[in-house]
């Protein structure tokens, strides 16, 4: 496992996030060995979309260690993501 991270901004009253949702689902069942991905809730995890300055969702946040390597706001298809993914060394 590397030290990639795939963070999910949503929340359950989103409409946007439940399109973002099987992209990112699909990116997971591709990238499960080489990424980590966390799913984190808005409204229940505030403090996490504060640390990332998350003020619209649904955001992702490509990670390599502690560094940002990308970031996404608003629906995002699967192939920029993996593009992230790839630089950050997945």
């Amino acid at each position: 496992m590397t030290d990639v991270t795939l963070i999910d901004f949503h929340a359950d009253w989103c409409g946007p996030c439940k399109t973002q949702d099987p992209i990112i689902e699909e990116i997971e069942d591709d990238y499960e060995e080489e990424v980590t991905f966390e799913f984190i809730d808005v409204d229940t995890n505030p403090d996490m979309a504060n640390e990332y300055s998350v003020r619209s969702i649904p955001t992702v946040i490509v990670t390599a260690g502690d560094e940002v390597v990308e970031r996404f706001v608003g629906v995002t298809q699967r192939e920029p993501i993996e593009a992230a993914l790839e630089t950050a060394g997945a």
